[in-house]
């Protein structure tokens, strides 16, 4: 059993991904990135080494297109850089990861409540003239969390901070994009309009729940996707090509489906059509493409009630699947969720650390991934105005 990684600390062992075994009539599922991230057999994650050494890094972060000279000069400017990180109360274990993948320390913050539930922010140390990169996301209590995000922003803001960056690894409201029918808010744009006016000068989200949400901003979004982490993983998992089907739970998510299915050896597509009569109830259709005896991986940005993905795992299984994957960025994880996923329906739920999860919400199919690295290495790259070629940006899954 794999021992648990604390923040800080070198883990005693580095896992390596089993190779992919290859015949002369099979071919294996394949992707630009390879190093995969372990679990525990009890559904508890395996927490990757937060410590960057060498030869350890999966493919997508150490990209051949840096220049000669890049790796270099980042491990310069960390040396007195006037970088700061800043960590919300919503993940700070993530917020931690994070640090340590860049070399660096958290900054000293002091969040609090009152009784009545108010929430105070003071900065421990200086930030004047600084690039500050606030960590939180806006997972539930979604409003809590927003409203201290806010309350973060406007105290580096009146810290003289150079600039304040919103590192929002789950973006709340994001549902809420358009107006689908009468009298609708949308909340995604008012939530846009809140962190700009507190005074962020760039946001940087993970795999928004739509692309037009990053119009609703009037600063830079650096919109990153979660995806290499989970294909990082599946490659490391020996699926026969010619059995594997991506499949899309919703007609809402076929191109999140198609660019994944692209990535793992130009998959085959399936979609469940579905028709909803109300918010978190879902009733699915049928289904467009064909399953039988195939590996099935149901790809969306986040889970929730898990209805949508659930329907969809057994109308999956009713058309012949022979097994069913769920892979997803963001884990609300509401009730019901667990009973769900747990139900057996599905062999594998494959979910990345955006979100927290309490210890009660683990269970044996679950695997999580992190994304700590990805989002360290694109805070280098944002901070040190990186201007490399196309390429290396689309092996970090950034827009």
């Amino acid at each position: 059993m794999a021992s648990l990684v604390f923040p800080g600390t070198i883990p005693l062992t580095n896992l390596k991904p089993p190779s992919l075994i290859s015949t002369k009539n099979t071919s294996f599922i394949t992707c630009n990135v390879t190093e995969p991230v372990n679990r525990n057999d009890n559904g508890k994650p395996y927490m990757p080494s937060l410590v960057a050494q060498q030869g350890t890094l999966p493919s997508f972060l150490t990209s051949n297109h840096y220049e000669k000279n890049y790796s270099a000069q980042k491990t310069t400017q960390k040396n007195g850089t006037k970088l700061r990180i800043f960590s919300g109360t919503a993940n700070p274990s993530l917020s931690q990861e994070i640090a340590c993948y860049m070399g660096l320390d958290l900054g000293k913050i002091k969040i609090k409540r009152f009784a009545d539930g108010e929430i105070y922010v003071q900065l421990q140390e200086s930030v004047r003239g600084c690039d500050v990169y606030l960590v939180q996301p806006t997972s539930p209590p979604a409003n809590e969390n927003l409203m201290e995000l806010l309350i973060m922003i406007d105290a580096c803001r009146r810290a003289s901070a150079k600039t304040i960056t919103a590192v929002i690894p789950y973006f709340g409201y994001a549902r809420a994009d358009r107006k689908t029918q009468g009298r609708e808010s949308i909340a995604a744009k008012l939530v846009a309009n809140l962190i700009t006016e507190a005074g962020a000068d760039r946001v940087l989200a993970c795999d928004l729940h739509s692309g037009q949400s990053m119009g609703y901003f009037d600063i830079p979004v650096d919109h990153v996707h979660g995806q290499p982490v989970i294909l990082d993983y599946l490659a490391s998992k020996a699926i026969c090509s010619d059995d594997l089907v991506v499949v899309s739970p919703d007609v809402g998510g076929v191109a999140r489906a198609r660019a994944f299915a692209k990535k793992l050896s130009d998959a085959p597509l399936a979609i469940v059509d579905k028709r909803r009569h109300g918010h978190n109830v879902a009733e699915v259709m049928n289904l467009i493409g064909d399953v039988k005896g195939k590996v099935a991986v149901m790809v969306d940005d986040m889970i929730d009630t898990a209805g949508t993905i659930a329907n969809g795992a057994a109308l999956l299984h009713q058309e012949g699947a022979r097994e069913v994957y769920a892979c997803t960025t963001h884990a609300v994880f509401s009730p019901p969720a667990i009973e769900r996923l747990s139900s057996g329906l599905f062999q594998e739920v494959i979910i990345t650390n955006t979100i927290p999860l309490s210890e009660h919400k683990y269970f044996p199919q679950l695997t999580v991934l992190s994304v700590a690295n990805l989002l360290g290495e694109t805070i280098w790259r944002v901070h040190d105005d990186y201007a490399g070629g196309i390429e290396s940006f689309c092996n970090l899954g950034i827009d």
